[in-house]
């Protein structure tokens, strides 16, 4: 909240994984949901993940650059309406790079460029399972960029889901980034709150903006 008596902190939750609160201000915040409004119209617009076991997660997603699914990339919405996975933007790959310089260090940006945005949508009965992000074929940090309502964001280690983990509680307009030691650290959403979106925004419901260099 911008009139909170004390503002919230630059922290590092882990070696290579730190947390920047309101680092995107206002005027970023509603353009880079107008464009995942954009994003999100079909084709190869946002749908229902499937599990290979038959699930569903409760996070609807789109993607750009690379169409993510269970547990591979490919060029088309392979699990959805087969059409070509919508073009990944030069500057949206830009502001990973600003994201991660400014979070890690100079040292820490990757050489090769961002080429994959999920993007995923929760209302307020969605979660996101712990999980790690191990399907590119780099290691170069993950930038995740927060929209809307806050969540509980649940920050482990690389060896299970379980403890030791962290909450961190990530509003709109917050950065989180993640990579080194951390990079294939278990995360996770375990709840959203709903009603806490900025009412400028103009958005019921929290959006998340994970952006990784493909490898491929």
């Amino acid at each position: 909240m911008e009139d909170e008596l004390f503002s919230r902190g630059r922290a590092e939750v882990a070696p290579g994984a730190v947390h920047a609160p309101a680092w995107l201000d206002r005027a970023r915040q509603r353009d880079l949901l107008a464009a995942s409004r954009n994003w999100a119209r079909p084709p190869a617009g946002l749908r229902t993940v499937r599990t290979p076991g038959g699930g569903t997660m409760t996070a609807r997603q789109v993607c750009l650059g690379w169409h993510w699914y269970p547990y591979a990339y490919a060029r088309t919405v392979v699990d959805g309406d087969g059409a070509p996975v919508k073009p990944f933007p030069a500057w949206l790959g830009e502001l990973g790079r600003r994201a991660v310089a400014d979070a890690l260090g100079p040292d820490a940006v990757p050489a090769a460029s961002y080429d994959i945005a999920l993007i995923n949508f929760y209302d307020g009965d969605a979660r996101m399972g712990m999980h790690r992000d191990a399907d590119e074929r780099v290691d170069a940090p993950v930038v995740s960029l927060s929209l809307g309502d806050t969540c509980v964001f649940r920050f482990g280690n690389t060896e299970t889901r379980a403890r030791p983990y962290t909450d961190v509680e990530l509003r709109s307009g917050d950065l989180f980034v993640f990579g080194g030691p951390s990079r294939l650290a278990y995360h996770g959403v375990p709840r959203v709150r709903p009603g806490t979106a900025p009412p400028w925004l103009g958005l019921a419901g929290r959006l998340n903006i994970t952006l990784r260099v493909s490898g491929l």
